[in-house]
C-alpha cells in the first residue's frame, strides 16, 4: 500500500467548515508525524489513528461530506455512521477500547483485536491529537525541574540522567534532559528510533558502545555541559552492567513500552527481528520472556535507588509488569504524577496545547509573544515558552504544548480565536490538551496512584468530563480505556476545540475549557487537596462541600 502522509499547508477546505476541515487536518497531522503510519500506528506499538484503512476513509469521506448538524460516531476507530443533532453538538464523538471490568485483560484485547473488533487509541492517538514528542517534553522537562529544585539545588548541570525508549513518547527524553542542563544517556533497541531523534533534533549523537556513552557522559558532567547521547542496546542489559560497575546515575527512569510485553518491549533474551517475529509466531513465550528481562531490568532500577540515584517511574507499566514479574518491592520506586506533579493538578494546570491548522509557524511565534504578555506571573509558563521558541522543532503542523490552568485556557484561546477573526493570524488554531490532565484520567498506576482520600481507581472523573464536554460545545469528545498492556488499568477523556473566528468558536471554546479545568480542580478537592480547596475558593468554582464521612 503506498499512502501519502502530507501536512495540508493551505486555507482552501475540502469539508464544509472549518470545524470539520481541522479535525480531517488533525488525522491527517498524526499519521505524518507517527511512528508507523502505513499500519495506521501513532506510538506506544499499538496506539492507532483508526482501525483499519477502510476505517480511516470513511472517516475521512465522512469528515468532508458532513455538515454542523451532524454527529460522526466512532467506535474503537471504526466510523459507526451519522446522527443528525444540531450545530451546538460535537461533530465526533467517540469510544475507544473500552472493555466491560471483568473482561479488561491483555490477552482478551489482543483476541478482539486480531478479530478486527478492536483497536487501541491511545490516549492522544485514536483522537487525533497528537503532536509529536513535542506532546510530552515539557512535562518531562517539567519532572526534570521538579527534581532539580527538590534534589540539586535547582539546577541539573553535570547531572547523569539514565533512561531508556525513543519512541513517540520516550523521544522526547533526550531533549528535555539537555533542556534542563544535564548529561542524559538514552537507551533503545531500535537503531531506527535512535536515528529518527538525532534527525529531528531531539537527540545529540548516538554511541558506539556503551564505554563510548560513559565517556561522553562523564566528560559532559565534568564540564557542566548539556548532553544527549542515544546508544542501542536493551536497558535490561545496560542498567545492571552500569550498576555492576557502580556506575550510579543521579537520575534514572524508563520510557520503553513496557505496558506491552507482546508489541512494545523487547526481552533482552531476543533481538528485535527476533522478538518482532514472536510477536505473530509465539506470542506467549515472548510475554514471559518480556517480563522476566522487565524484572532484571527494574531490579537494577531498585539497585540505583539503593545507592541514592533519585528513580521514578514514567508512567509505562513497568513497575506493575515487574511485580508480576517477581519483584515483590517493584512499588518502592514512585510514579511522577505522585512524586513531581500532583500539586499542578490538583489546580487544574496542565499540558495545554495549540496546533496551527494552516501549518503557519509564524502562527505559534504569534500565539508565543501573546501568552507570555498574558500571564506574566506565570513562572513555569514564561521559563519554557522561551526555551521552547530556541529548542523545539517543528514536527508535523507547526504546534506548542505549555502547562496552564483553569481560567488561563480559555482566555488564552478566546484572544486567539479573536486575532483568527481579525486576520492577525493566518488561519484556524485547534486547541487540545493531554488526556493525563487533572479532571481527565483514572490510573491507579499512573495518574491517580496514593490519592489522599483513597479513590485511584474509580473512573467516574473522566467518564464525567467526557459527558460534561458535550454539553459544553466541543468539537471532538473521546472516552479512552486501555488495550494491550494497559488493558484494565485506565480510563481517560479527550476533547478538541477549533478556533475558526467565529462567536459561535468563542461560546465552544469558554464553555469547554472552563469547565473541564473546573471538574479537574473539583476531582482534587473532592479528594481534600490542600491546593484545589484553595483554587476552587479563588477562582469561585461552584462545587458542593461535605463533612468527611466515617
Amino acid at each position: 500500500m503506498n499512502r501519502s502522509f502530507t501536512i495540508t499547508s493551505h486555507n482552501a477546505l475540502r469539508c464544509r467548515g472549518w470545524r470539520q476541515e481541522g479535525l480531517l487536518r488533525l488525522l491527517e497531522n498524526v499519521l505524518a508525524v507517527g511512528e508507523d503510519p502505513e499500519n495506521l500506528v501513532v506510538y506506544a506499538a499499538l496506539g492507532k489513528a483508526a482501525r483499519d484503512w477502510a476505517s480511516h476513509d470513511a472517516i475521512v469521506e465522512a469528515l468532508k461530506t458532513m455538515d454542523e448538524q451532524d454527529t460522526l460516531i466512532v467506535q474503537s476507530g471504526k466510523p459507526i455512521g451519522l446522527v443528525k443533532t444540531h450545530r451546538d453538538a460535537p461533530l465526533v464523538i467517540m469510544a475507544n477500547c473500552n472493555l466491560v471490568g471483568q473482561w479488561a485483560k491483555a490477552e482478551v484485547f489482543y483476541d478482539l483485536q486480531a478479530k478486527g473488533l478492536i483497536c487501541w487509541g491511545g490516549l492522544t492517538a485514536g483522537d487525533w491529537q497528537y503532536i509529536g514528542s513535542q506532546g510530552v517534553i515539557q512535562g518531562t522537562y517539567e519532572i526534570f525541574m521538579r527534581i532539580a529544585e527538590r534534589h540539586f539545588g535547582g539546577d541539573l548541570a553535570g547531572r547523569f540522567i539514565l533512561t531508556a525508549g525513543l519512541g513517540g513518547m520516550g523521544g522526547a527524553q533526550p531533549l528535555a534532559g539537555r533542556l534542563a542542563g544535564a548529561a542524559i544517556l538514552c537507551i533503545d533497541i531500535d537503531p531506527e528510533r535512535i536515528a529518527k531523534r538525532i534527525a529531528a533534533g531531539y537527540l545529540d549523537r548516538a554511541a558506539t558502545s556503551l564505554d563510548d556513552a560513559i565517556a561522553d557522559i562523564r566528560d559532559a558532567c565534568a564540564q557542566k555541559r548539556a548532553l544527549s547521547i542515544g546508544l542501542c542496546a536493551n536497558a535490561a542489559d545496560v542498567y545492571p552492567e552500569l550498576l555492576a560497575r557502580g556506575i550510579i546515575p543521579d537520575v534514572v527512569t524508563d520510557q520503553t513500552s513496557a505496558h506491552d510485553l507482546v508489541y512494545g518491549y523487547v526481552p533482552a533474551s531476543r533481538s528485535l527481528e527476533e522478538a518482532r517475529a514472536m510477536r505473530r509466531n509465539d506470542p506467549k513465550t515472548l510475554m514471559a520472556e518480556s517480563r522476566a528481562s522487565i524484572a532484571r531490568h527494574v531490579e537494577a532500577m531498585l539497585g540505583f535507588q539503593k545507592k541514592d540515584a533519585i528513580v521514578f517511574d514514567n508512567g509505562n507499566l513497568i513497575r506493575t509488569q515487574a511485580r508480576e514479574g517477581g519483584v515483590a518491592d517493584a512499588f518502592q520506586i514512585p510514579i511522577f504524577t505522585e512524586a513531581f506533579l500532583r500539586p499542578l493538578f490538583a489546580r487544574g494546570i496542565g499540558p495545554f496545547r495549540w496546533i496551527s491548522l494552516t501549518n503557519s509557524p509564524a502562527d505559534i511565534a504569534r500565539i508565543d509573544d501573546l501568552v507570555v504578555s498574558m500571564f506574566p506571573d506565570n513562572k513555569v509558563l514564561s521559563n519554557w515558552i522561551p526555551l521552547a521558541r530556541r529548542h523545539i522543532p517543528i514536527e508535523g503542523l507547526p504546534a506548542r504544548i505549555a502547562w496552564l490552568g483553569h481560567g488561563e485556557r480559555t482566555e488564552l484561546a478566546l484572544a486567539v480565536n479573536d486575532r483568527v477573526r481579525t486576520g492577525k493570524l493566518d488561519g484556524p488554531v485547534a486547541f487540545t490538551r493531554d488526556h493525563l490532565d487533572a479532571g481527565a484520567m483514572a490510573h491507579p498506576n499512573i495518574m491517580t496512584e496514593n490519592m489522599r482520600d483513597g479513590s485511584d481507581a474509580i473512573a467516574d472523573w473522566p467518564l464525567l468530563d467526557a459527558m460534561m464536554l458535550c454539553s459544553s460545545k466541543a468539537d471532538l469528545v473521546a472516552i479512552h480505556s486501555g488495550g494491550g498492556g494497559y488493558s484494565g488499568y485506565m480510563t481517560s477523556a479527550g476533547v478538541t476545540l477549533v478556533a475558526d473566528g467565529s462567536d459561535d468558536a468563542a461560546s465552544r471554546l469558554t464553555l469547554a475549557l472552563s469547565n473541564d479545568t473546573a471538574l479537574g480542580v473539583m476531582r482534587y478537592a473532592d479528594a481534600g487537596y490542600p491546593e484545589a480547596l484553595d483554587e476552587a475558593r479563588e477562582r469561585g468554582i461552584r462545587r458542593f462541600e461535605f463533612e468527611a464521612s466515617s
